[in-house]
């Protein structure tokens, strides 16, 4: 762990207020498994960052700050379910317990195979399956394609996660899941839906990320390994290589999960029930 955390120090924190959300880059400091175990301490860790960041070297304020503001998230979410204890099976926001998912359970498995034909969701499913590591903009949004393009209750995916993670904790866990269903402290409205082809076309634009865990895609562009479909590259044949086509439409399902969270009658913009958001 404190190798680990040295390393971090010496060669990732300069970059990682710029960089943190490339799941391709080595910006992000690997030590979430270390924090959940206790073998290294939050404190430890903000105060090597710190330290770094005072000693006038090539280690930015803006990234020890930066980096010192994603630990404090693991403190907020102990607190959310220290004092809302209801979180571990239901929705913080009360009135999105009356949510009606609408996805099935073909759709549950081609999510956890990394098989959805969405190459920026699939690469994170595919790392999670190999590692037990998934990077975290990447688990923003395999979550989100989950619970707004499959329509599926956010608690299959939190308890999927709880199995396949090396970092696995309640707290974070379902505070990031329960984040990206809308049911969460988030005081964001329900209506924000990542799109999977602009979110992998903005946080891995050259496609390294998924090439590394798409294997079936190595040869396309980075102008087509987002959205396979499209491509005219020669000698690469939609289908032929054994990658799915997507297996929803993104589009139309955004439409279906605006209808479903309005279904609700409520606006789930607010805490109802519980605290005021904070974030």
């Amino acid at each position: 762990a404190r190798g680990r955390l040295a390393e971090f120090i010496a060669h990732g924190l300069r970059r990682y207020d710029l960089e943190r959300d490339m799941p391709a880059a080595a910006a992000v400091s690997r030590l979430s498994a270390d924090l959940k175990f206790g073998t290294l301490s939050p404190r430890t860790a903000a105060a090597a960052a710190l330290d770094a960041a005072g000693r006038g070297g090539d280690v930015p304020v803006s990234a020890a700050e930066k980096f010192v503001s994603e630990l404090r998230w693991r403190d907020f979410y102990s607190h959310v379910l220290f004092h809302f204890p209801h979180v571990e099976s239901r929705a913080f926001r009360v009135a999105a317990d009356s949510i009606r998912w609408e996805g099935g359970p073909a759709h549950l498995e081609a999510w956890r195979l990394g098989r959805t034909g969405y190459p920026i969701v699939d690469a994170g499913m595919r790392e999670l399956a190999a590692t037990g590591f998934m990077h975290n903009r990447v688990r923003m949004i395999v979550a989100s394609f989950l619970t707004k393009d499959l329509l599926l209750d956010w608690r299959l995916g939190e308890r999927w996660f709880m199995t396949q993670l090396v970092d696995g904790d309640l707290a974070s866990n379902n505070g990031g899941w329960q984040w990206a269903a809308s049911t969460g402290t988030d005081a964001q409205p329900w209506f924000r839906i990542f799109n999977p082809v602009l979110q992998g076309q903005r946080f891995d634009p050259e496609g390294d990320y998924v090439r590394r865990w798409v294997p079936e895609l190595a040869e396309l562009r980075a102008s087509d390994v987002h959205q396979p479909w499209l491509s005219k590259a020669t000698g690469w044949l939609f289908g032929s290589n054994d990658y799915p086509a997507p297996i929803v439409d993104h589009p139309t399902q955004r439409e279906r999960a605006l209808a479903m969270y309005r279904a609700t009658g409520e606006s789930l913009t607010g805490p109802a029930g519980g605290p005021e958001p904070l974030r």
